[in-house]
């Protein structure tokens, strides 16, 4: 898939550039073409002489090559020369610059003036990584239209162990064989998605939620859109946008919105992914008003919200795949076995909040995978864009 692609590969400065001669040796044996563009700290972690051996150009690190005789490099040119842009390792200085547009170094010009899709693959400690103004940052580069690569859960050179580290350069490689592959099994395929929490109101001011922040329905929703199929999707609130172009996104906030959603478009869909975690429960009575406090105890009345899944598979045709999700914390394959059934489900993804770096908050996930014959699938613990991938695949082989 990568045979003649231009690949612009934009390297900062971390301890993760160790890892991009690799990826560049990766990049030339599938058949790109590959041009990278390195920051001054950059250099200091690999040689920009490693990078253009491996990848048979010239590395560009400065605005002036040259200053005697004058010679610039072309930030422009070379954001038009590329295919799909790739940063990795990304740093929290250079996801900052570019969230900014700050452009007083050739990388961040560059990115600047690049046209096609980019990547940004994220490395630094987890504090760093966790902190808001970064995650205020990654939010800002997604809401432009660029796609993030999840850092991985793990040891960091710090000595820490947890989110932060980059994707190893064979996910790299098969994220962007993925950009450049639709897969004929979702061609023109129709899929239904939902997607993060619901809110369920209170009173004017609260309401009853959960943890969800719609991570891995977007990561769906993203790697479906690149296979090549037309997606709705119907998500809760959260911070998280896409701008895919095979993507509609339908905003609601309760389980009823959703349900009212979901239900107005599941005759026409060939899939349906229901990856959001609705309320099972909203308030009987919604106050007008804001709820003052007076006593010590206050109680509140719920009722079951419409069981939106158990509905679909009901009136599920011939030809339509329903897919479910479950998040348990005990009995989890059991559970997730009788959800399949009760609902009518042809698979169900399962993950557990008993494995550390997978549920709710998590830029990874690890899941199992359920079909009809409740044959279980386990996978390990990957970035949520990877399990995408893999629970696509699944639903691939029952198209």
């Amino acid at each position: 898939m990568l045979a003649g692609k231009r690949v612009l590969l934009g390297v900062s400065g971390s301890i993760a550039a160790y890892k991009i001669a690799t990826l560049v040796r990766l990049l030339i044996k599938a058949g790109a073409e590959v041009q990278v563009v390195m920051t001054q700290a950059a250099t200091e972690f690999i040689t920009p002489l490693t990078l253009a051996t491996l990848s048979k150009r010239p590395v560009y690190t400065e605005f002036v090559s040259n200053p005697a005789t004058g010679t610039w490099t072309n930030h422009v040119e070379l954001g038009l020369w590329a295919d799909v842009m790739l940063v990795a390792p990304a740093t929290a200085h250079t996801l900052a610059r570019a969230a900014h547009a700050q452009a007083d170094d050739l990388l961040s010009a560059v990115y600047l003036s690049a046209r096609c899709p980019i990547y940004w693959a994220p490395a630094m400690d987890l504090d760093m990584y966790q902190h808001p103004a970064t995650k205020e940052n990654l939010r800002r580069l997604q809401s432009f239209g660029n796609h993030l690569i999840q850092a991985g859960y793990g040891e960091l050179a710090s000595g820490l162990t947890g989110e932060g580290r980059m994707a190893e350069p064979e996910e790299l490689l098969s994220i962007l064989e993925t950009h450049f592959k639709q897969d004929s099994r979702w061609k023109d395929k129709k899929v239904l998605l939902t997607a993060g929490p619901t809110q369920e109101a209170i009173d004017p001011v609260r309401y009853i939620s959960n943890h969800s922040t719609g991570k891995m329905g977007y990561a769906l929703a993203e790697a479906l859109a690149l296979a090549g199929a037309q997606v709705t999707l119907i998500s809760g609130p959260t911070q998280l946008q896409t701008k895919h172009p095979a993507i509609q996104l339908i905003q609601v906030l309760s389980a009823q919105q959703m349900f009212e959603a979901t239900q107005a478009i599941f005759d026409q869909q060939d899939v349906t992914i229901l990856a959001a975690a609705v309320a099972d429960y909203t308030p009987s009575v919604v106050a007008q008003e804001k709820i003052k406090k007076k006593e010590s105890t206050f109680n509140i009345e719920l009722r079951k919200t419409v069981d939106i899944a158990a509905t679909l598979g009901s009136r599920k045709k011939a030809g339509q795949l329903l897919i479910g999700f479950a998040l348990e914390t005990h009995n989890e394959l059991e559970n997730a076995m009788q959800k399949l059934i009760r609902k009518n489900l042809d698979l169900i993804v399962l993950n557990s909040l008993q494995n550390a770096g997978a549920g709710f908050g998590h830029d990874t996930n690890q899941v199992t995978i359920i079909d009809r014959n409740q044959q279980p699938k386990a996978y390990a613990l990957k970035s949520k864009a990877e399990v995408a991938s893999d629970i696509l695949g699944a639903i691939a082989d029952y198209l």
